[in-house]
């Protein structure tokens, strides 16, 4: 299995229930970069009903590995941002955003997986009023379940959103660099791919200490 290279991919999408703002237009929709097009197998609008993701089979015979589904971590599926002092509910809501689908493609190699995960999303104006520019952070991470929940590997990822005049802006961002040692087979249907907002992404990488001089 060391000399294959096998690849293996599927799109899923998944709706969150903010309300009909969040559905794009065709214009919104076509704007998207080429290349997340590509992950998701074309450029279809986020507005299509949920459907949960389910592992691709891959098509090797002694591999017996599938491309785990991907799923929005509970209680990260939107990411809202009040006016300073205030909590993120009603008027003093700035700007309130949400992931819309989702895709994955993996490629197998000499006992790694490298992922691309594909996270589409949308970012509404709230009452108070949005800034002209917006960071959204975002985690994925490669969690083993079960009986004590391993993280294998977990990346924090932001990406800027230039709003405009509408008030309702998709986003977009595919982590390319998703990289974990194949799990065996009997393993394999326990891994997930899960990805939602997180905040501490935006924070500063805290700055490594100096050595002390004698």
């Amino acid at each position: 299995m060391a000399d294959r290279v096998i690849r293996f991919a599927v799109a899923t999408a998944l709706s969150i229930g903010v309300g009909a703002a969040l559905l794009p237009s065709a214009a919104s929709a076509q704007s998207l970069s080429d290349r997340f097009k590509s992950l998701f197998g074309g450029g279809s609008s986020d507005s299509k009903p949920a459907t949960p993701s389910a592992p691709q089979q891959l098509n090797e015979n002694d591999a017996q590995l599938t491309c785990p589904p991907v799923q929005v971590r509970s209680g990260a599926s939107t990411y809202s941002v009040a006016v300073p002092g205030k909590e993120a509910v009603g008027n003093d809501i700035k700007f309130l955003a949400s992931i819309t689908r989702m895709a994955r493609q993996c490629d197998l190699t000499n006992g790694q997986i490298t992922a691309k995960i594909g996270i589409q999303g949308r970012v509404i104006v709230g009452p108070s009023g949005a800034p002209p520019t917006i960071e959204v952070p975002l985690r994925v991470a490669v969690v083993k379940g079960g009986v004590g929940e391993q993280t294998i590997m977990t990346k924090a990822y932001t990406t800027t959103v230039q709003m405009d005049e509408s008030g309702s802006v998709p986003f977009s961002l595919v982590a390319e660099d998703v990289v974990y040692p194949a799990p065996s087979p009997a393993d394999n249907d326990n891994y997930v791919f899960y990805i939602g907002f997180d905040p501490q992404a935006l924070k500063p990488q805290p700055k490594p200490r100096g050595h002390k001089k004698k």
